[in-house]
């Protein structure tokens, strides 16, 4: 069975998540279709690549993803369709790809050109489904499309290394419903320019010394309970998607708060590593 992912910044009161379901359920019924996340904040191009990335790795290769994110179109935002890594993303050129690109190369890209259609402030509905629908039943590309050269990039993941190699200035590009903060910092960069060397993270006021492979890291079962650090605590972990997160352990931001609201962290501020 075929399947056809959303992503969007929708959110779940209008009747555009539902919409877009009728639409492609009218043109395939027996199509599946799975939400990955209608919750990306309003045109957060790197919050839904970020999202994007580490999702659609998880479905079945010939998956086609929808990704309805600051998808209107212009002569800056063209509408493409990537084909990468077996799996086909159909949305707006706008560098939310590039997460994916930067680490497979795509197998084609090409620009939407449907016949008779017209400019709309829907395109996800008017465009993305009957594109979608197409991959799904088999068509090809060139069917829909013409080749295109050139895709967006997202500046904003690439770290900044400087000081002779001794510091890494990231950046946060996403906030978690714990409030974790994910910076831009991946896993394999960090190993490469530490060398074997003592650090210390800096996000505003506070330092951590240590990076994690698991939130319960931090605590010494072999301490007191009273003596170990546990809920509340400030931590540093690599994550699941290979990035170096800043966490409280066990936070709820409807509470006692995360990290986020914590260290004082919003989207784009800076997080630094110093090479001791």
């Amino acid at each position: 069975m075929a399947i056809i992912t959303l992503t969007t910044d929708f959110g779940y009161k209008d009747h555009f998540v539902g919409a877009v379901k009728g639409a492609i359920l009218s043109n395939l019924p027996d199509i599946s279709i799975v939400d990955i996340s209608h919750a990306i904040s309003p045109f957060n191009i790197q919050e839904c690549a970020y999202i994007l990335k580490n999702a659609y790795q998880s479905f079945p290769k010939g998956s086609v993803h929808i990704v309805g994110v600051d998808s209107e179109i212009s002569p800056e935002n063209e509408h493409i369709v990537v084909q990468v890594d077996g799996h086909y993303f159909v949305s707006a050129n706008s560098g939310v790809i590039s997460l994916i690109t930067s680490e497979v190369q795509p197998e084609k890209v090409v620009e939407i050109n449907l016949p008779n259609a017209e400019p709309s402030a829907f395109p996800v509905l008017n465009i993305f489904v009957q594109v979608a629908c197409h991959i799904a039943r088999g068509g090809k590309l060139e069917v829909i499309g013409r080749p295109l050269e050139s895709l967006k990039e997202l500046r904003d993941f690439e770290p900044r290394i400087t000081n002779q190699g001794k510091t890494i200035s990231g950046n946060v590009i996403y906030i978690d419903n714990y409030g974790n903060v994910v910076t831009n910092i991946q896993k394999g960069l960090f190993e490469a320019y530490r060398s074997g060397r003592d650090f210390e993270i800096i996000a505003r006021t506070t330092k951590i010394r240590q990076v994690q492979q698991s939130y319960n890291g931090i605590i010494n079962y072999n301490l007191e309970r009273n003596q170990r650090k546990g809920p509340g605590d400030a931590l540093a972990l690599f994550n699941s998607a290979g990035y170096i997160e800043l966490a409280i352990y066990k936070s709820d931001l409807n509470s006692v708060g995360g990290a986020s609201s914590l260290l004082g962290l919003n989207y784009r501020d800076t997080v630094t590593i110093n090479f001791l």
